[in-house]
């Protein structure tokens, strides 16, 4: 490898590299929940739309994290993209070991018993339809089945490890 002094010098791939790399992708924040014996949920920045005919969405989910055997085993999801005054539900729900249902958040059971979060910018219920193996995490593939995107606000990013907001 030779480097450019437009690009710096570059690097072999590695998980460092590539968290490096993506601190710089400004992404949406979206909470992803499930109901098992308890609900689960965790931020996910990986949010994806992947078609409009049939309506399908993805996201990355850690296979070692607390909410993955209740997504591995659950016919539906809910997807939530939060909003600009939400830094603190986003943090709960990307902190390990944390009560992420309790008091001060906001929920009730929707759809399908699908834990849907009060006051964000939009929401979905999804059904599963595939899970992708993907080195440590898997990929899940899900359909969407009713929702409503009328909540008020702007969205809230990551970007540079820290959720922010937009600015004009």
């Amino acid at each position: 490898m030779t480097a450019s002094p437009e690009l710096g010098t570059p690097q072999l791939a590695s998980p460092d590299l590539l968290r490096s790399v993506f601190r710089q992708h400004a992404a949406g924040v979206a909470v992803i929940t499930a109901q098992g014996e308890q609900p689960v949920g965790f931020t996910a920045t990986s949010l994806n739309s992947v078609a409009a005919e049939p309506p399908l969405i993805s996201f990355g989910v850690g296979s070692s994290s607390s909410s993955w055997p209740v997504i591995a085993r659950a016919e539906h999801i809910g997807v939530h993209i939060l909003g600009e005054h939400q830094h603190d539900l986003a943090a709960t729900f990307a902190r390990s070991g944390a009560d992420r249902f309790a008091q001060p958040t906001s929920w009730r059971s929707g759809p399908e018993g699908v834990p849907v979060l009060d006051g964000v910018l939009a929401w979905l219920v999804c059904r599963i339809i595939n899970r992708v193996p993907a080195g440590d995490h898997r990929i899940v593939i899900a359909e969407a089945v009713v929702g409503d995107p009328a909540g008020a606000g702007r969205p809230l990013l990551y970007h540079q490890g820290r959720f922010n907001a937009l600015r004009d």
